[in-house]
Parts: C-alpha cells; structure tokens; sequence
C-alpha cells in the first residue's frame, strides 16, 4: 500500500453537532434539545455544560496524522452558540488534531437567532462558510413547517451575513412543503437567485417516521404536493438555478463555480471523517459509529471512556455505500478506482445491472467516470440506487 493510499485512510475533517433548537421543526427527525426562544449560550447551563462535553470527547479521541482541513458545525442550531463557546470548541479541534491554513469551518444559523456581535465573533474565531436555514420566503410555510423565524428574520439575517461579508454562503430550501404550490416554490427560487449566495441546497420533504409530520401525513396524502408537483418543482429548481449560474453539482445542492462545498464532499467521496458531539456519525478507520442520540446515555457514553465499539464495515457494504454517495455527485465515480478496489468483475456486474438505465438516458459513462445524467438520473437516482441495491446485494 502507497504512503498516498495511507493518507487517505486518515480523516482530515471533522463535524461537530450541536444539538439545541429553539423549537422543533415539524419534520425534524434530528437528535436535537429544545431549549425555548430565550435561551442561547451566553445564559444557559445546559448549553454550557454540553460544549464542556464535547471539548472532552475531543480532547480524548484517537489522533491520526492529517491535520483538519474541514470542520463543520450542524445542528440543531449551532448558532444559538456563544463566541466563546465556539472558540473553545476549535481551539480543542486545533490543540488535539491541529487545522490547516485556509481551513473551511462552516456553521449552520437559523435566522433570527443571531445578532451582529454573534457573526463578528464567529467570523473572528474562523467561520468562513455559513449555511443559513431559510427554508420558505412565505410566512404561511413557516409556520406550517414549525420555523421559529419570520420572513423579517430571513432578510435582517442576510444583510447580517452581507455586512460581515462572509466569504461562503449557503441558503438552504425546502421543496414538498405541505400546501405547498408551484407558484409559492418559483417564488422562492426567485428571491434566492436575487440575493444571490454562493451556494443554494435543495431539500425535498421526506416524512419521517416519529416526527409531527410523521403523525400528521402519510406519504401521497393531501395536503401534500402530488409526486407529480414534487418531480416539477425539482425540475423547476435545476432550471432556474442552472440559468442562474449555479453548477448542480449534487443532487440536492448547486454552487457558483469555485464555491462547492468542500466539507460535504468528504461524505459523497466516501472518505474518512471524525464526528463529535450527541448524534453524531463518524467513519474512521473503516468504522462508521453513531454517538448516542439522547443527552444523558451521551453523558453516560462519554463517562465511560467513549468507546467505540463497532465492526470494520465490510467490503460489500463499503461498495454499497462507494455507490450510494459517490453517484450523488454530478461527476459521479471513477471505475479506475473502483476496479482498484473492488475488482473488475465487481465493476462489469455494476454496469450490467445499470443497463436498463443506460437505454433510458439517467446514467452513462464519460471516460473513466460512471455518472447520472442531470436532470432525470438525480430525479430517480433512488430508482437506480435500489436496483442496484438489490441485485449487488443477492
């Protein structure tokens, strides 16, 4: 094995969740704590105490030899975050793993949970990407959706970003709202191309079992948009947002060019990665592993040394997984690669099960790179994804 095939074993990025929400959002299915519209951590002991927690876990994990190139902030609401709170947090990141120069630290904000004195201070402590959670531009959607900001707060919290001059920015859009219309999702993409982020990410409403959603609907159920409407409004958003400039570089998320992000890639390309914090999934040295999702077994978890006790994921599972992710990409999977890995025969039993896709024009190979075909391949890349599922898998 090559030093090069060894670096890459080793993770150079890290997510650290943050768990607390004013509220909880309808169709969250996230481990998350709601702490109320007063609360930030700047006055609560709760929030206190868990970043005191994940400095720990930090401070006791398992060190490799690449410094962090990435560190995501998720949530949860990690701008409910005080400066210092998130200062101590990198300062733990950088003390036990060290951090690259020109790192990207990206943090997820809800609008109207921060002031200018917050996004100066994130900003002086390292953040230069932030991902801000609009979902709608209609105040009917928001409330339907149990968003704990008005469209006020979207607007006052970009010209926030804008006076910090924040060099990433991302707004994040829901499609497949309930009630919602064509007409309320064009409105949406329109506003967002005028406010013009470097970057826009499309989510389609899943209902998610165990969620106020999931008690409410079930899926296909009015007042649910029709598969129909879903399939135009995704339609909608890669028309709008390509003419706008944007590159749809993955399924759900689209960038001006140069400004993709660099954290999320690390996922799609199945590299390795740490993970900190209640929830929280990481995958280092072959091993996926998810944090406790509850505060106190994470508490508990933590008090018992952390340990992290799981299988080495198995070949088979790792080219599932190889698959899953890497074909979300708008450049899709190098078979160089693949066959280095996994073997040409493994790749040939790929492609022969992908031949009813290749007639219908959703994937195609374009050099050394196996890819869906935007727009219908990402559009039923879950079609594709369990056929191949099925048949690699008997």
């Amino acid at each position: 094995m090559s030093l090069k095939d060894i670096a890459v074993q080793f993770p150079s990025a890290a997510y650290v969740h943050i768990p607390f929400c004013r509220r909880r959002c309808f169709y969250c299915d996230f481990p998350v704590f709601v702490v109320g519209d007063s609360s930030r951590g700047e006055n609560s002991g709760t929030i206190a105490h868990y970043v005191e927690a994940v400095c720990h876990e930090i401070s006791i994990s398992p060190v490799f030899s690449q410094p962090l190139e990435t560190i995501f902030f998720g949530g949860g609401t990690p701008s409910l975050l005080s400066t210092e709170q998130l200062q101590c947090i990198l300062t733990a990141l950088e003390g036990r793993f060290g951090i690259v120069a020109g790192v990207e630290i990206s943090m997820e904000m809800d609008p109207g949970t921060f002031d200018l004195a917050h996004i100066a201070g994130y900003c002086s402590a390292g953040v230069n990407r932030v991902s801000l959670g609009v979902q709608a531009f209609q105040a009917e959607l928001l409330k339907i959706a149990g968003r704990s900001h008005s469209v006020k707060d979207i607007f006052a919290a970009i010209e926030l970003i804008h006076q910090v001059e924040i060099p990433e920015f991302s707004l994040d859009l829901i499609s497949g709202l309930p009630h919602q219309s064509l007409v309320q999702w064009q409105d949406s993409l329109t506003k967002a191309v005028e406010i013009a982020p470097t970057h826009i990410s499309i989510y389609d409403l899943t209902i998610e079992p165990g969620t106020a959603f999931g008690r409410y609907y079930k899926p296909g159920d009015n007042p649910l948009p029709t598969d129909e409407t879903t399939v135009q409004m995704y339609q909608q958003a890669q028309k709008v947002l390509t003419n706008a400039g944007y590159e749809h570089y993955e399924i759900s998320n689209y960038a001006k060019r140069g400004h993709q992000c660099k954290h999320n890639r690390v996922y799609w390309q199945n590299r390795p990665y740490y993970a900190f914090g209640m929830g929280a999934a990481s995958y280092v040295q072959g091993k996926r592993f998810t944090r406790p999702r509850k505060t106190k077994e994470y508490y508990e978890w933590l008090e018992n040394g952390a340990v992290i006790d799981c299988e080495v994921t198995p070949p088979a599972e790792e080219l599932l997984e190889t698959l899953m992710l890497g074909l979300r990409l708008a450049e899709g999977l190098n078979l160089t690669v693949l066959v280095e890995k996994f073997g040409e025969g493994k790749v040939e039993e790929i492609q022969q099960c992908l031949q009813p896709y290749f007639a219908k024009g959703w994937v195609e190979v374009v050099g050394e790179r196996l890819r869906l075909i935007d727009p219908n391949g990402f559009l039923f890349s879950n079609v594709v994804l369990a056929d191949l599922f099925e048949k690699l898998g008997e």
